[in-house]
């Protein structure tokens, strides 16, 4: 047998064990080649799945490998040593910035949003026998002196007497714009430079004369949006207004909102210009 004081400590991890040098075949040391591990409160070995949360439990725990035993300390692992000349440098991380579209020009014409009207809208209308004159007065001849020019904007038709045989109204249902030296009305995309041209331009809309303008209060609905991507959804609580006398306007960038109320004698406005650039084709005439 082989005297103790000739007996060597193995230096494998998880061996531990004193060895005899002269009698150390393959196969008799039992140990980890892997290195430790500690995380999240749990402990155990690279080279193995066993891992567990108490200390001497994972001390404990039996080697994966079989070879001979070593008396020569494994290299621990390098340890990292900053650059002092990189001590004092930032790594500043920045998220992605989100690609923004190109913005169209804020004069862009706006178009109309095709609407869906509710069968319960249609019998509310129904039954308070609303007309659809474009925000007009009946045309009651009894007060209108001959020679009243009409008030729709664009016609040049005066008021004649209440037997005459007027033609349609050509008229602008929009308004004016003037940038950058062009006028033109934001219903239709007839530019000019030119200010006596812009007055002569033709109505594109066509409808009933208006001899006397009615004069409407301001109605005060409630308005809600939100965003869901990709979609933004406003809300705009209206009882009873007329659909045909109302009208939602988009472009890629500006929101256009009129909604008459002819029971109350009242109109809602709202025009907004968006913060993002919308997609807005499919849902415009």
């Amino acid at each position: 047998m082989c005297d103790d004081a000739n007996l060597l400590l193995c230096y494998n991890r998880g061996c531990a064990v004193k060895f005899d040098p002269d009698n150390n075949p393959e196969g008799s040391c039992l140990f980890h080649p892997g290195e430790p591990f500690f995380h999240d409160a749990y402990k155990g070995w690279s080279c193995c799945k066993k891992k567990c949360t108490d200390f001497t439990e994972f001390l404990n725990i039996k080697g994966c490998t079989n070879g001979c035993h070593s008396n020569t300390k494994p290299k621990e692992p390098e340890k990292y040593v900053p650059d002092k000349n990189t001590i004092d440098e930032i790594i500043e991380y920045q998220a992605p910035k989100p690609i923004l579209l190109p913005r169209p020009p804020a004069h862009l014409p706006l178009k109309n949003i095709i609407p869906k009207i509710s069968s319960t809208l249609v019998q509310q209308l129904a039954a308070t026998s609303i007309s659809s004159t474009n925000g007009t007065d009946s045309n009651d001849s009894t007060d209108i002196p001959v020679g009243t020019m009409c008030k729709n904007s664009g016609c040049k038709q005066a008021y004649e007497g209440a037997g005459y045989n007027y033609n349609l109204c050509k008229f602008h249902s929009g308004v004016p714009i003037f940038h950058e030296g062009m006028k033109y009305w934001s219903c239709c995309n007839k530019k000019t430079s030119d200010f006596n041209a812009f007055l002569e331009q033709v109505g594109c809309t066509e409808g009933e004369h208006c001899w006397i303008k009615k004069t409407l209060g301001q109605a005060n609905c409630r308005l809600d949006w939100h965003q869901t991507r990709p979609w933004v959804v406003i809300s705009i609580f209206a009882k009873k207004y007329d659909p045909h006398n109302s009208f939602v306007k988009l472009s890629a960038i500006k929101l256009s909102i009129e909604l008459c109320f002819p029971t109350e004698n009242s109109v809602f406005s709202k025009n907004m210009e968006l913060y993002g650039v919308i997609c807005f084709l499919i849902y415009v005439t």
